[in-house]
């Protein structure tokens, strides 16, 4: 949905990187990672690096504590190999105007990159050979759909989503990593409206080998449509998320394991904290209850659970702020001073990483 995040681009226009976050401009010139900045007695280390590129980065994905993949505007992606301390970025020719917001590592030579917007923009790329060289696998030729993200439960079969065109979902489906099938007959009617938010590219989540959830917006309700066999069916759930008008509901969701999981988002035109923006489900995503709200104003962009510190543990981020809770939302922490990020996500407790504006990336240790 790209008029929304549009609206929101404008409505934080002010809102920059502060120090813990640098730009290249501003950065050492060293490849080594900075010193890290903040080392709290339960919180994370912060740790700036430097991602090679200006345009905003807007989507992450580690395979690994050593290996990560990050995409944004411009045709940008940009890979390490060492844990961050150092990255490469490039851009893919010929999609120079092209928005990732979407990124799936699979190893050091093998990702996926799912470019959001209306009509042919929306593409889905792939390369085999650590981004030398990518291959257009899918590009979208209906004028009215626009692809939001994607996530994959093995190397080889994944599912992307797209905003409804005349009360249908047209999300495709990929189960040998090289072709995608609509499968739109298997999704739910859609709301008028109803649409998810290219944000952060969270905006659906695998478990498993053949769960996975998608989180909505932009409608009456804001809702969670839930598969647990590989994209053959799917069920859709009401959530309490803020939701009712075009660029409300939910924006990022994530689930630790079948039964639990997370979901957050919230109001983009608000710049004020946030209400109802944070839900917890215990069972499979059938039914959620709200916890607090995040402590920074307007939405959620991203958020990730941090595997190995605790099983609950998670991080939230949007461009006003970031925070992390070690209980699912019941409290919050605030990471002071860190903005303008819009993406998270997590290899292990000692490698995670915020992505966002002016290619800024922030690496988090628990």
């Amino acid at each position: 949905m790209i008029r929304a995040l549009s609206f929101a681009a404008a409505v934080f226009s002010t809102v920059a990187a502060t120090s813990l976050a640098c730009s290249d401009a501003d950065a050492p010139s060293s490849p080594t990672a900075a010193p890290a900045l903040k080392k709290a007695s339960t919180g994370p280390i912060l740790t700036p690096q430097q991602s090679g590129t200006t345009n905003r980065l807007q989507a992450i994905s580690p395979v690994n504590e050593r290996v990560a993949w990050a995409s944004g505007v411009g045709g940008t992606f940009v890979v390490t190999t060492d844990g961050g301390n150092t990255w490469h970025a490039g851009v893919v020719p010929g999609a120079e105007a092209l928005q990732f917001r979407d990124v799936e590592g699979v190893s050091e030579r093998v990702a996926y990159l799912m470019s959001a917007d209306t009509g042919t923009a929306s593409r889905i790329y792939k390369t085999e050979d650590g981004g030398a060289t990518w291959t257009m696998q899918f590009q979208n030729h209906n004028p009215r759909a626009f692809y939001d993200c994607f996530a994959f439960w093995t190397q080889k079969r994944g599912v992307t989503f797209s905003d409804a065109v005349d009360g249908v979902f047209p999300a495709i489906r990929t189960t040998d990593g090289e072709t995608w099938q609509n499968i739109g007959a298997q999704m739910p009617t859609a709301q008028d409206g109803e649409a998810a938010f290219a944000a952060s590219g969270t905006c659906v989540a695998t478990q498993g080998a053949k769960r996975a959830w998608i989180a909505t917006g932009g409608a009456a309700k804001a809702r969670i449509l839930a598969t647990t066999d590989g994209g053959d069916s799917w069920t859709a759930y009401d959530t309490p998320i803020t939701q009712g008008t075009p660029i409300s509901g939910g924006l990022s969701v994530a689930f630790r394991d079948p039964h639990h999981g997370i979901l957050a988002g919230g109001d983009l035109g608000s710049d004020k904290p946030p209400t109802d923006n944070v839900a917890v489900s215990d069972d499979g995503g059938a039914t959620w209850t709200l916890t607090r709200p995040t402590p920074f104003a307007s939405a959620v962009y991203g958020l990730a659970y941090v595997p190995g510190f605790g099983q609950r543990t998670v991080v939230a981020t949007g461009p006003a702020g970031a925070a992390w809770s070690p209980d699912e939302g019941a409290t919050w922490n605030s990471l002071p001073g860190v903005s303008g990020f819009w993406a998270a996500a997590f290899a292990g407790r000692d490698a995670g990483w915020l992505v966002g504006v002016d290619g800024t990336i922030l690496k988090l240790s628990f």
